[in-house]
């Protein structure tokens, strides 16, 4: 079982792969670096935050994503603030939990920082996104950054919805109970290690969110327990309960 884990040098973030981990694996220094990423930058735009919004409805993901995006289509879509901004946490928008959707090839980076230094140590967590992504922005955090994703939407903690049973391979991330249900997925004809997936307990996206990871090539097979909180996918073959 492998890991990725995040590097930033300036605006730029570089993979690499450390050992197994678990839940407690790493600190976050108010949110850590993450556990799941490529390369990336940041920039600047922005809009009011809402007080509330949907979890998994909304924008639909290509492919795959579209049965597990498919739970909260009935509900009001909220944007919060957009998705190419440098936001002061507490002045531009707010603590709590945001989602974006529909981003390709990713093009979409984020960054949470504890100040705007723009240093290597400032980092707490970031990530490169393909599909959609759920961040939890701290009231500890000083700064979000956010650089060619989509719009961001305020998620409800309690929306629910009705899970799907398969998932876009390269969907990004999905919450458990919501946007897929949980159980034993499968995702064959993963080439070269290419294949990366990820169970996290929250949206904080730091080392200590990580409840287990790994990097897979041929066939990958996991089990996504109810009590998980996300399930991230890059790289891999469409995933369908086994």
């Amino acid at each position: 079982m492998g890991m990725k884990a995040k590097l930033a040098t300036g605006a730029v973030v570089g993979l690499a792969v450390i050992g197994a981990v678990s839940a407690t694996a790493g600190s976050d220094k108010d949110g850590g670096s993450d556990g799941g990423a490529k390369a990336g930058s940041s920039a600047s735009a922005g809009r009011e935050p809402g007080d509330g919004g949907t979890d998994a409805g909304g924008s639909k993901d290509s492919g795959a994503t579209e049965t597990a995006g498919a739970a909260g289509t009935a509900e009001e879509k909220k944007a919060a603030f957009g998705g190419d901004g440098e936001y002061q946490v507490g002045t531009d928008i707010k603590p709590g939990t945001y989602r974006t959707a529909n981003n390709t090839d990713g093009t979409c980076y984020w960054e949470r920082a504890k100040d705007a230094s723009g240093e290597l140590d400032s980092t707490l967590a970031n990530d490169n996104v393909s599909g959609r992504s759920y961040v939890t922005v701290k009231a500890t955090d000083k700064l979000f950054k956010s650089n060619g994703c989509s719009d961001w939407e305020a998620v409800d903690p309690k929306a629910k919805g009705t899970p799907a049973g398969s998932m876009d391979g390269d969907g990004g991330m999905f919450k458990v109970g919501t946007d897929i249900a949980p159980g034993t997925y499968k995702s064959t004809g993963n080439a070269d290690g290419s294949c990366y997936w990820e169970r996290t307990k929250d949206a904080g996206q730091g080392l200590d969110s990580i409840i287990a990871n790994n990097n897979v090539t041929g066939t990958a097979v996991v089990t996504i327990s109810a009590s998980d909180g996300y399930f991230k996918t890059t790289g891999c073959g469409d995933w369908k309960k086994a």
